[in-house]
């Protein structure tokens, strides 16, 4: 019996962790967010101005789709950046340029969540093969304080 209740118990964690795979693809790290996707991109945009970082353009995808007569929930994408964060990175390894600028996306689930969602830099350092690249604490932790101050309740 102690064993059968072990083996329902390791059956149930590995379809905890299957979920959460599916749920969160590899490499994205991402945030609920308490607004609309629409309100999400206005604050992620307003919140990167004021850190600095240059908006180099915003992506509707539901517009896009729209264009050809199809449809999806809203996705937004907000691409951003700064030299002084970006070139150590590509210091690193100058393939990292094809993960550049940095990007986010603000999009709403199934069931009418909407979430802001990133490139987990230090799996973009392990992709190109320099996961003990320096750049990648500080482009973290400026990239979680983003999201977290664009996902914050007013």
């Amino acid at each position: 019996m102690q064993n059968m209740t072990r083996l329902t118990a390791f059956f149930v964690l590995i379809a905890f962790a299957l979920t959460a795979a599916a749920a969160s693809p590899e490499g994205i790290i991402r945030h609920p967010s308490p607004y609309p996707v629409k309100e999400t991109v206005k604050r992620l945009t307003t919140n990167a101005q004021d850190k600095g970082l240059r908006i180099f353009t915003t992506v509707d995808h539901r517009e896009g789709a729209s264009s050809v007569e199809l449809s999806l929930r809203p996705t937004t994408v907000v691409i951003f950046g700064n030299p002084k964060g970006g070139t150590p990175f590509m210091q690193c390894a100058q393939t990292i340029g094809i993960d550049l600028p940095l990007k986010m996306l603000a999009w709403r689930d199934e069931q009418g969540q909407t979430w802001l969602g990133y490139n987990d830099p230090a799996y973009i350092a392990r992709r190109h093969n320099v996961a003990d690249c320096a750049a990648v604490e500080p482009i973290s932790k400026a990239l979680a304080g983003l999201a977290q101050a664009t996902v914050a309740a007013d």
